[in-house]
């Protein structure tokens, strides 16, 4: 019985300390991810380049690209016709006659004629529909690629803080007198 308990808390020392060594690990690599004045002074023009690329998203840019691009590409867009108020199409009506069931003939046939008449130009409008689509379907991956490569790149600590942080908090928790588990490595305490 004697053994296994000894081997039992020996299995639960090591335990502590990989623990503890973990929280070590965990502790530096959060402040070396999250040290951006150092991240800063190592690489000033990548930092430089981060905060105008975030800049330009702020402020609409990859928007702005797009609907030049599209100009580009499709050409203006059409300026927006002068509408016709309610009271105009109330006199228009009025002019057609008393007749509703006329009236509601010849609107029917001048909408149909119109449609016909226009079909070219609502099918040209479906092909830049279409070119968007395909602009988005293209645009989003690498957008959403080089987001995640971006927070990748900002979440991960590299290896020279790293250790910078580890040598902090290691020392800190020296300082402290906070040296492996709880209770030093033979105490009993916690079992």
């Amino acid at each position: 019985m004697g053994e296994g308990t000894a081997a039992a808390r020996a299995q639960v020392l090591a335990a502590r300390q990989s623990l503890d060594e973990e929280l070590v690990r965990l502790e530096a690599s959060a402040r070396a991810a999250a040290d951006v004045p150092a991240k800063v002074r190592r690489n000033p023009v990548k930092a430089a380049g981060l905060a105008a690329g975030a800049g330009f998203i702020v402020v609409g840019g990859p928007q702005r690209l797009f609907r030049r691009a599209r100009r580009a590409v499709v050409g203006p867009e059409e300026p927006l016709p002068a509408s016709m108020l309610p009271e105009e199409i109330e006199k228009s009506l009025k002019r057609m006659g008393k007749d509703g069931d006329k009236v509601r003939g010849l609107i029917e046939r001048e909408f149909a004629t119109y449609l016909r008449k226009s079909e070219k130009e609502r099918k040209d409008r479906d092909l830049t529909g279409i070119l968007t689509a395909m602009a988005l379907a293209v645009g989003r991956p690498v957008l959403m690629r080089a987001a995640k490569q971006f927070g990748e790149q900002m979440l991960n600590p590299e290896s020279t803080a790293f250790r910078e942080q580890m040598d902090k908090v290691r020392a800190r928790r020296t300082a402290a007198g906070i040296e492996g588990p709880p209770g030093g490595p033979d105490s009993g305490a916690g079992l």
